[in-house]
């Protein structure tokens, strides 16, 4: 009896789960197509140079912290439109902060990443779909067994247009109250970002076997792919 009681509220969890990515696509949908969005490194400075240079495209940037980094780059890096993920911290008031001081709390810095994409093949509000549904943003300072105000769930906005979807989609999802707990991400101008160490970088790519890499982020991808198959490079 325990074992079917138990399979009844795994079907239950799934189906609310679906049930609320379902929701969160059809909000934001709804939104874009009705036009209420209104109108350490040298090295990676090289990167984006040399990207930039390689296209005719104008890029631009968005800035997202959903819990480890490792999870987000892994995501952001398979998205059509993103040229450019790179691992880093922003948010904090310690200049170049090594990744053991971000661990320890102190610094005020969250795991984030930078993305470059070109509008043309995809839109911020796009961006803003996947942040959305590839994270819980109800849990502060928190994803999963990652505790810690680094792990917080943060949109940092380099300009206003980016400011106003952002809290627009924030309230929006709030009212229709697609989780049961309160949204708890914060939305904040972006000041500055120090790339994380090298060894961070492409880390699930890099290292697919280990532990952290198999358990956590290979689920999360995977979902990612089924999810968003029209989205995928």
């Amino acid at each position: 009896m325990f074992y079917l009681v138990s399979l009844q509220s795994i079907f239950i969890r799934k189906r609310q789960e679906v049930s609320r990515l379902t929701s969160i696509s059809i909000i934001i949908f709804s939104l874009i197509i009705s036009g209420c969005q209104n109108n350490n490194s040298q090295t990676h400075n090289q990167i984006e140079k040399t990207m930039t240079d390689s296209t005719n495209a104008k890029f631009e940037t968005a800035i997202f912290g959903s819990g480890c980094f490792w999870c987000t780059e892994a995501i952001y890096e398979r998205v059509k439109g993103v040229y450019s993920v790179i691992s880093g911290y922003s948010g904090g008031s310690v200049e170049n902060p090594a990744y053991k001081e971000v661990c320890e709390g102190n610094t005020g810095h969250a795991e984030c990443i930078k993305i470059k994409f070109n509008p043309e093949e995809i839109s911020y509000d796009e961006l803003l779909e996947i942040f959305w549904r590839t994270h819980d943003p109800t849990t502060l300072n928190r994803q999963g067994n990652d505790v810690g105000t680094q792990y917080r769930s943060v949109i940092f906005y380099v300009n206003e247009e980016q400011r106003k979807k952002a809290e627009y989609y924030k309230q929006k999802l709030t009212e229709e109250k697609i989780w049961q707990n309160p949204i708890v991400t914060e939305i904040t101008k972006f000041e500055k970002f120090y790339p994380a160490e090298d060894y961070h970088q492409d880390f699930y790519e890099n290292n697919p076997g280990q532990g952290y890499c198999a358990f956590v982020i290979t689920p999360k991808v995977e979902k990612f792919e089924k999810i968003f198959k029209d989205k995928l490079k």
